[in-house]
């Protein structure tokens, strides 16, 4: 049998496929700016203070729209308006008719890949109660993709 993610659109889905969704790569976290004039997105690497770097998970899950204002709640109909959802994102690439990739738990069946393959925000994000002006952490890598897309050779 096909897993759910194959076989469901997101609106079928029940709330613990959706929570499986979730990678736990912790780039939704990241702030975000806006340009006022040509609605562009510049992502940074500064992270929701909820966000622990080590695991890449809310510290707060079940509270988190209560501590923090402008959390996103993510649903189908969210995940097909927001535009800036990373293109890792198991959320945004099943609205858009794309498969996961191999390094997400449900595929590699080990929560440790998305962080061995670079997708996580561990050890590349910093605390917004440090981090100062977001304009001076723009970034790129949470809107692109990685440049190693493939999995590990298997060792002969």
């Amino acid at each position: 049998m096909p897993p759910f993610w194959k076989t469901k659109q997101l609106e079928e889905m029940s709330p613990s496929e959706w929570e499986q969704l979730c990678d736990g790569c912790g780039r939704c976290c990241l702030h975000k700016l806006r340009d006022e004039d040509s609605n562009e997105i510049a992502f940074t690497n500064v992270a929701c203070r909820l966000l622990d770097g080590a695991t890449c998970r809310c510290r707060d899950y079940t509270n988190r729209r209560a501590r923090v204002s402008d959390c996103e709640q993510l649903t189908p109909a969210s995940v097909r308006r927001i535009d800036w959802l990373p293109p890792t994102c198991a959320y945004r690439r099943l609205a858009e008719g794309k498969s996961l990739l191999w390094w997400h738990p449900l595929v590699s069946g080990d929560p440790a890949t998305v962080h061995e393959a670079g997708i996580s925000v561990r050890d590349r994000a910093v605390n917004e109660r440090s981090a100062g002006p977001l304009e001076h952490h723009i970034v790129t890598w949470p809107g692109t993709l990685p440049r190693r897309r493939k999995p590990p050779e298997e060792p002969t």
